[in-house]
């Protein structure tokens, strides 16, 4: 046998978290906290410091692995302390050796300091991670580019902690998720300290620095604030001018917003072809803010995401519809509810543009190159208008506030979607479901 066949061999026989995305993920423990402090240098795009990992055996444990991009070196590593007898880096891993292995439920500490020039990681999906802007820089992601920045268990399902501690040169605003719980001035650098306690999931954790200004949005049952560069803020107060009845709204449709520290809208200096989610962040392009409104739809989806998606989330990616079909339908719910078109009319629309479209998708299982295709977003939406129609507004809206109170800051299934849903009607669901989420033919709306 050669060895590109043995090496091949090796790789289909290598335990798989989640197929969507075979390379990311790790076994043999879970992590409960991050702690990184790093140093930033815009003008090299330069990135060096440490990340403290706490964490649990989850078996007797002498070897683990954690995902890193090959775009950092990593100089030095501890476990409890104690050097390992061996670490390297190779192929998007990080992969450690001890000198004595630790029984299952060891409480674990790992200290990794390294340093590099980030760049995204390529994926089926683009370029995704940490990405320089024309002034500053940014971390988009979803769905596996955390690893460009921080060594991590990189899986959805996996959520923890984190303390982020960024120092880079002070004219630079630096925002990460979480609250601003120390801001110290440093012979020409600042260093800024989040702390983020809901538990998280690796890509949605961001690093935001540019030339903003922060400000607060006024008349909203949550604390809201814009990062905003300077020239961009008249733009900014017209077209996200309305969040504040967005945020009011959404609790009222679907609970309590998730996080204790507020929400944060980032707008960069540079255009970006979507926005992006993050825990308690949305960030958004230049072009996204041009005194409009003309991205209101997205700034309401974004929005929706911090119930569905980044508090709730799927715990395999093939169950993403849980993400973006409901956040889609949040943007037709608010639509409705503020003097656009009905929900029943975005329905229809868009009914009528997936019968022109290939009908060759199950939306419960897309697969890995078409879980961020447009169909999925949309049928997604259609399905809970489906059901909303089925089960009446009452049971609907109590529906989903009863989804994210369950599984909040948690991970789910589809599965666990369709059982709570059982208990909001005497009649049975399952034709409705097979329908909308396991047949590929789109159904009669």
């Amino acid at each position: 046998m050669t060895r590109s066949k043995k090496a091949a061999k090796r790789a289909f026989s290598a335990p798989v978290i989640d197929p969507y995305l075979p390379g990311n993920g790790n076994f043999g423990y879970r992590v409960s906290r991050y702690e990184l402090d790093l140093e930033y240098k815009v003008a090299i795009n330069r990135l060096a410091g440490s990340a403290t990992i706490t964490a649990v055996t989850l078996a007797a444990l002498r070897t683990f692995t954690l995902d890193l991009s090959d775009a950092l070196s990593v100089s030095k590593v501890s476990v409890n302390g104690r050097r390992p007898a061996q670490f390297r880096c190779s192929g998007g891993k990080l992969s450690i050796a001890l000198s004595a292995p630790l029984p299952a439920g060891a409480a674990m500490t790992i200290v990794v300091r390294y340093s590099g020039v980030p760049r995204p990681i390529r994926s089926l999906w683009g370029e995704v991670g940490f990405e320089e802007l024309s002034n500053g820089a940014l971390v988009a992601g979803q769905p596996n580019g955390a690893a460009s920045w921080f060594p991590c268990d990189d899986h959805p399902s996996s959520k923890a902690s984190y303390r982020i501690q960024i120092s880079t040169d002070s004219p630079y605003l630096a925002l990460a998720n979480g609250e601003l719980v120390s801001r110290k001035v440093r012979a020409g650098h600042t260093v800024w300290t989040y702390e983020q306690p809901e538990p998280t999931s690796t890509y949605l954790i961001t690093l935001q620095i540019g030339m903003y200004e922060m400000h607060r949005m006024t008349k909203s049952p949550v604390p809201m604030h814009g990062a905003v560069p300077p020239r961009l803020r008249r733009d900014f107060d017209h077209d996200f001018g309305r969040q504040p009845q967005m945020m009011k709204l959404f609790v009222k449709l679907f609970g309590p917003y998730p996080l204790s520290n507020g929400y944060t809208v980032v707008v960069t200096d540079d255009d970006l072809e979507i926005p992006l989610e993050a825990q308690g962040i949305s960030i958004f392009g230049a072009n996204h803010c041009d005194g409009h409104r003309s991205a209101e739809r997205l700034i309401a989806h974004e929005l929706a995401h911090q119930w569905f998606g980044n508090s709730v989330t799927a715990r395999r990616w093939r169950d993403i519809w849980l993400h973006e079909g409901f956040a889609c339908y949040a943007e037709w719910l608010w639509s409705e509810n503020s003097g656009g078109p009905s929900a029943a009319d975005w329905a229809r629309r868009y009914h009528q543009g997936l019968r022109d479209l290939p009908q060759d998708l199950v939306l419960a299982d897309p697969g890995p190159r078409d879980m961020f295709d447009d169909r999925v977003y949309k049928r997604g939406a259609l399905t809970l208008h489906v059901l909303r129609k089925r089960i009446g507004d009452k049971n609907f809206f109590a529906l989903l506030k009863d989804w994210t109170t369950r599984h909040r800051h948690s991970t789910a299934f589809t599965d666990d979607f369709t059982g709570l849903a059982a208990g909001y009607t005497s009649e049975s669901l399952q034709p409705l479901w097979q329908a909308w989420l396991y047949s590929k033919a789109l159904p009669p709306l």
